[in-house]
């Protein structure tokens, strides 16, 4: 918990900051991710104008809580179904002592309650426990003896004797990494009723190791039927220990910053991804994979060839005997039922049309967010010689459960 003062603006905006307010890191903090593109800091006539890109969350600077609201497309209430669907992690279920909707502190709060209630299931059904080698001084022997210890350190001595067991304890990684996360998130939730919970559902878990280790662990962790139930905490966890991807973009610089911010982009990459896998499934298609030889290789300017993919490419089931068809899927986290697709994105469609269609006219996807109802458009692209390529602009509501689209992509599409 925090008495800083919290400044608030919404994804796309920005606020204006008296020099006061920034301390020399925090500014540095600040420029370290306007270069990846999540906010941006300028100087004017008053101090500073902090705006927002296309992120949202909280990030605790030394003067200041700065917290970014969602805006844009996904509704606050809604932006857990979609991050729990894009990291194919269960949302926490709703409890009747929990209010669960976007808190003060918005989405950082919003992923720590779902970390908190993952936890809280893991104490009820009781925490994995596991053997862990120990070396101890008992009175009675236990296990094996340490014969080497024993000569040297007691001299021959049997009334204390240096032995070698294994138990059965909760000290084990699966446990570690979430009483790492608990108190990680407890320094960013102003909430009284959150912080007691993440504080005492942390005093369950072993003592907690550093946040670089928690994640060194967690990459590998492996999951079977003895630890299964611990991947969806194990999902929240990662979120938090990664900052949402702060913690990564600051490492570069030597900076530390606690923070959770979510670049929405990416997230929406992540949720046209599964959509199309889904679709994919239903109807006797596959996703290729994104790295490999699939690109498109740009050769022969300055410098290394240059290689460029679609966020997912769909082969498509052959219809009455024909061969299969690749189609090019593009994720764009843009107004696009506001106004009309960007001469930009319009290249770049056309080249994956063109570069991976086997037919003679070209196809390609741009699937963008929306509120207040789905939406599909079919554009044409003409040229002197003909048609060249045919662009549908898909529209999924965000205001209903991720799961609806599928169904409704695949009969757009099929």
């Amino acid at each position: 918990m925090s008495d800083r003062p919290v400044v608030r603006l919404a994804e796309y905006q920005s606020v204006p900051l008296s020099r006061d307010r920034l301390t020399p890191r925090d500014v540095d903090r600040l420029h370290a991710l306007q270069v990846h593109g999540c906010v941006t800091l300028g100087a004017d006539h008053s101090g500073w104008r902090l705006k927002a890109e296309a992120t949202v969350g909280v990030l605790v600077l030394d003067r200041l809580r700065l917290v970014i609201e969602p805006k844009f497309a996904i509704p606050g209430e809604r932006l857990m179904s979609w991050l729990g669907y894009a990291l194919d992690a269960p949302r926490p279920l709703r409890s009747p002592t929990r209010y669960w909707a976007t808190q003060p502190d918005g989405y950082a709060e919003l992923v720590a309650t779902a970390l908190l209630e993952q936890c809280e299931h893991l104490v009820h059904d009781g925490l994995r426990r596991d053997y862990v080698r120990r070396e101890t001084v008992e009175p009675l022997l236990r296990g094996r003896l340490d014969v080497a210890a024993q000569a040297t350190r007691r001299y021959g001595q049997l009334d204390r004797l240096h032995i070698r067991a294994f138990d059965r304890e909760t000290d084990v990684w699966d446990n570690r990494v979430l009483g790492t996360a608990l108190r990680v998130a407890l320094r960013l939730t102003t909430h009284p009723g959150l912080a007691r919970g993440l504080h005492g559902a942390a005093e369950a878990f072993p003592t907690a190791v550093s946040p670089a280790a928690a994640l060194h662990a967690l990459d590998r962790i492996r999951y079977t039927r003895l630890n299964a139930r611990y991947r969806a905490a194990h999902t929240w966890a990662r979120l938090i220990l990664r900052g949402g991807g702060v913690s990564d973009l600051l490492t570069d610089r030597g900076i530390a910053a606690d923070g959770l911010l979510l670049r929405m982009p990416a997230l929406w990459e992540a949720v046209v991804r599964r959509l199309v896998t889904e679709v994919a499934a239903r109807h006797g298609g596959r996703v290729l994979p994104g790295n490999g030889g699939a690109g498109i290789t740009v050769r022969g300017d300055l410098g290394n060839p240059s290689a460029f993919r679609p966020d997912v490419l769909f082969e498509l089931p052959g219809r009455n005997g024909s061969a299969r068809s690749l189609l090019p899927v593009d994720a764009k986290y843009k107004r696009y039922d506001r106004h009309g697709v960007s001469a930009a994105d319009v290249h770049q469609l056309l080249t994956y049309g063109a570069g991976y269609s086997s037919c003679t006219t070209a196809s390609a996807v741009i699937v963008h967010p929306q509120s207040g109802g789905r939406a599909h458009r079919l554009l044409k692209v003409d040229s002197p010689q003909g048609m060249l390529a045919t662009l549908h602009v898909i529209g999924v509501d965000t205001d209903t459960h991720p799961g609806q689209a599928v169904a409704w992509i695949g009969d757009t599409l099929l």
